[in-house]
């Protein structure tokens, strides 16, 4: 037992499969496929379309979702970029010039959905079963309905005045409205929530693959996608996009596709971590352990002050390259191995003051010479203070199988982000809402671009073997709390559910990443159960310190599932801050 932190639900463990994940039923989902013999893959699409049906206050099948794979046989670590791309039509320009500079909500933040393309490409790629097998359990709990939990009847309640409108019922989104407040009533704990035209989709596309079924189940699984981004499905949604005044196209539906690439990784004292690429996030994970390696972390002592101090301070550095380098790669020269270079990380280790937190954003470091090239874009300065919120969507699925694969993937996108499309029950996706109008910025809006990304799934490896899938929601606050349960486990030897469940910390010390980007600099958030002493000594350091609840979802939603490759031992992590839970056996 690591440190003796108290937990409040048992270790999940078992010797054959694990699947942890952001909502119990879709765990049930991902846990029936790996009993009717599915690998990693067959049980991580499950029950993350599963998540697409039981949290559509989180995500969404037309939203994003990026994703990791190992594939044991093959020896292959993959990550699927799950996340859609400008329409052509978009420009700064046109924001500029119609909106006065700002980023209106609804259709016209529309990005290309990519969440059912990286579903389909993950289970044609790596998955055994047919499409129809692994949708089956997200169409029953969208044709059958499941008990709406507290979790999502609050969340309704929070949108249902913009979404049911006044007497007249004139509603901001009459078709998100027609699903989740039929007749205009709020629903509440308990009551079933039926998404026929949700399911009615997946059997449209059950029914293009079993039509192309004679091509063999990779064949077959692909038609389903074409149809989704060619056919009928996509005419639907360019249609009704455009009918509400965003930008989207067949064409650009067409031309999108989600790519296949091999994770950036890092070594962490003998552990491989792979992230997905600075299109999203991910490399923040990277950056913030190479630094961290290089302190005596154990020597300090789990979450007291001198380490939440250092543990930031480093954070504070990734997120300032973060906001200097990080974006589409197609787009932008991101200088990712010398951002990931142990000599970088080291320069960049110079800068923490052990007793002193930076007032505000940290200037972001340069690179390109652990590249042996001259220094290049960046040294931008610090942004201005900007007021808001600390938005926190998405969900999280991660599964460990008996032949030695492992699934992380984080999808994401909300039905208070944009309006469901009649007749087809999801949103397209409103990922636009994490670019910039700078046009100085790497995230830049700019057609056909894609906007960097907060979803990022992580994947542990030691000695070629899985060691352990693990991410959560929480927008900034993913890496952040990542980094902590990786930490808990490598440097304190907890379990993988003490890990999830240790009380968390954070800094906001840099421009959100959704839009108008507030910035809130020094401003930390400590869970109640760190401690005042903590609280109180970080506060002396000039952190501004927040305490926040117990066990506050505003941290996120760990989920993780840790293998041991000796004993054949899997142990799943939930998270009790929302609504995740494991299963194994």
């Amino acid at each position: 037992m690591g440190l003796g932190i108290r937990t409040y639900r048992p270790l999940v463990a078992g010797a054959r499969h694990m699947v942890s994940s952001g909502h119990y039923l879709a765990t049930a989902a991902g846990f029936r496929i790996l009993e009717q013999g599915g690998n990693a893959t067959d049980a991580g699409v499950a029950a993350g379309i599963a998540i697409n049906v039981t949290l559509p206050q989180w995500t969404n099948f037309g939203g994003v979702a990026p994703v990791i794979i190992h594939d044991a046989a093959r020896g292959e670590t993959v990550s699927i970029s799950g996340l859609g791309r400008w329409p052509k039509g978009a420009s700064i320009e046109y924001f500029e010039r119609r909106h006065g500079g700002d980023l209106p909500g609804g259709v016209l933040r529309s990005v290309t959905p990519a969440a059912a393309d990286a579903w389909l490409t993950a289970l044609r790629l790596y998955g055994t079963m047919s499409f129809e097998q692994v949708v089956t359990p997200a169409l029953e709990l969208a044709e059958q309905g499941f008990p709406i939990p507290a979790t999502l009847q609050s969340a309704l309640a929070r949108t249902g005045d913009a979404l049911i409108g006044d007497a007249d019922g004139d509603g901001r989104w009459p078709s998100t409205a027609a699903v989740f407040f039929p007749g205009g009533r709020r629903p509440g704990v308990g009551e079933m929530l039926v998404q026929k035209d949700l399911a009615r989709t997946f059997r449209r596309l059950i029914e293009v693959e079993q039509a192309h079924a004679a091509g063999g189940r990779e064949g077959a699984i692909q038609a389903a996608r074409d149809f989704f981004y060619t056919g009928e499905i996509a005419e639907e949604m360019a249609r009704f996009n455009q009918e509400q005044g965003g930008f989207l196209t067949m064409d650009d539906l067409a031309a999108f596709s989600v790519g296949v690439e091999r994770p950036p990784s890092i070594d962490y004292k003998g552990v491989e971590v792979y992230a997905c690429g600075p299109w999203c996030q991910g490399p923040v994970n990277l950056q913030t352990l190479q630094i961290l390696e290089g302190f005596d972390l154990r020597g300090m002592g789990h979450n007291s002050v001198e380490y939440a101090h250092t543990v930031m301070e480093s954070l504070k550095l990734a997120f300032s390259d973060r906001d200097t380098y990080y974006g589409d790669p197609d787009f932008v020269a991101v200088p990712l191995a010398g951002l990931l270079s142990k000599a970088y990380a080291a320069e960049r280790r110079e800068a923490i003051h052990p007793e002193r937190a930076t007032p505000e954003m940290p200037l972001p470091g340069d690179p390109w010479p652990h590249m042996g090239m001259p220094s290049g874009n960046g040294h931008r300065g610090r942004p201005e203070v900007l007021a808001g919120g600390l938005p926190a969507d998405t969900s999280y699925a991660c599964v460990v199988d008996r032949w030695g694969n492992a699934f992380s993937a984080t999808p994401s996108d909300n039905i208070g982000t944009s309006p469901i499309v009649p007749g087809l029950g999801f949103i397209v996706s409103s990922r636009g809402s994490q670019s910039w109008l700078d046009p100085e910025h790497p995230s830049a809006l700019a057609p056909g671009k894609r906007p960097r990304l907060t979803p990022n799934p992580a994947l542990a490896m030691r000695d070629g073997r899985v060691m352990m899938p693990f991410g959560t929601p929480g927008g900034d606050v993913q890496p952040q709390s990542m980094v902590q349960l990786f930490l808990n486990v490598v440097e304190f030897g907890m379990d993988v559910q003490q890990a999830v469940e240790a009380p968390r910390f954070s800094t906001w010390s840099f421009p959100n990443s959704f839009w108008p980007h507030a910035y809130n600099p020094g401003l930390v958030g400590v869970e109640g159960r760190i401690g005042s002493q903590v609280a109180e000594g970080l506060s002396r350091m000039g952190h501004k310190v927040e305490v926040w609840d117990d066990f506050t979802p505003r941290m996120g939603c760990l989920c993780a599932v840790q293998a041991d490759p000796d004993t054949g031992r899997r142990s799943g992590g939930a998270d009790p801050r929302r609504d995740g839970y494991a299963m194994g056996r």
